[in-house]
């Protein structure tokens, strides 16, 4: 649904939202259970897929990340049957633990383009699921930022300490400041050198910053490795977070599943921040050059208490 442009309905001279009809699935059910009420996909060919004609049929391959396989596979390899039944193609996927391509073969092109389409729903499906492993930022580790962190910090206890949730535990560490540009899910090695690749294209065709990090972003929703929430990026650093309460390593953004695609609830103490934005609105936390942005792995602490980088592109 379209939230700013809604469909109205208008009944007896009032005018109502109509709101998208939400059937409810549950995550014990059996993983073929995604395909209950999907719309087939047409049985057109599509340019998009690289479909190649053998002395037995056609042929086609899918790149993806061992640890998605599973989710092909089915329970009791249902998944898998149902797809080369309905799309009479056979699939071959690398046992567990083995990095390789998905094969699709069968006689006829339609099908194989058909189940192809049928694994890219699934794979996207189950990744946007999988928590968030990485992330691009820009490093904010100049000592003066630092510095005016904790001296924000230091003023904010001091004047605001008795507003509600206001304590020390849910501050940022200064060595772990960051503009964030975007999460990833980066389930393969050969996925983070793909990151890499794309930063260094990146480098090359954007100059100005806010250009480089819509770019960027753009860039990696089209490629599947960030999920499309927003159309810019908004540019911004967590100095307080309320993750930070319980778990002083705690990121500002987690994802609401586990691996196995099961829903998490996570209760959080509140905070009033009135004070804190009318008090604060203009503080200055120092200036620095932008001159790399990183691909940092979550949950790690390299030997300065940043980030672990596992790769990065230099400005300069």
């Amino acid at each position: 649904m379209e939230v700013l442009r809604p469909q109205l309905v208008r009944i007896g001279g009032r005018i109502y939202r109509k709101n998208p009809i939400q059937e409810q699935t549950y995550q014990h059910e059996e993983d073929e259970d995604f395909y209950q009420g999907f719309v087939e996909c047409a049985e057109e060919p599509c340019d998009a897929y690289e479909v190649v004609q053998t002395q037995q049929g056609f042929r086609c391959t899918v790149k993806a990340p061992s640890l998605l396989y599973k989710h092909i596979v089915g329970k009791r390899g249902d998944t898998r049957k149902k797809l080369e039944v309905e799309t009479k193609t056979s699939i071959s996927i690398p046992k567990p633990g083995q990095e390789g391509e998905i094969v699709i073969t069968g006689q006829h092109r339609s099908g194989v383009i058909s189940a192809r389409t049928r694994i890219d729903v699934l794979l996207l499906t189950f990744r946007r699921k999988q928590p968030f492993t990485h992330f691009l930022a820009f490093f904010l580790n100049e000592v003066e930022v630092q510095e005016r962190f904790l001296k924000f910090q230091e003023e904010v206890l001091e004047k605001c300490s008795m507003d509600h949730g206001v304590d020390s535990t849910i501050f940022q560490n200064p060595k772990k400041l960051h503009l964030t540009i975007g999460m990833l899910v980066l389930l393969s090695e050969q996925e983070i050198q793909q990151t890499c690749e794309m930063l260094q294209q990146c480098k090359e065709e954007f100059i100005e910053l806010q250009e480089l990090v819509d770019r960027v972003l753009e860039r990696f929703q089209a490629s599947g490795l960030i999920v499309k929430e927003w159309n810019s990026v908004k540019l911004h650093a967590t100095v307080m977070n309320t993750l930070f309460r319980k778990d002083p390593n705690a990121e500002g953004r987690y994802n609401l599943y586990t691996a196995d695609g099961k829903y998490i609830f996570k209760e959080r103490e509140s905070f009033d921040g009135r004070n804190i934005l009318k008090l604060f609105e203009n503080f200055y936390f120092g200036t620095l050059k932008l001159n790399s942005i990183h691909i940092s792995q979550r949950f790690t602490i390299d030997s300065f208490g940043n980030y672990a980088s596992c790769g990065q592109i230099d400005f300069s």
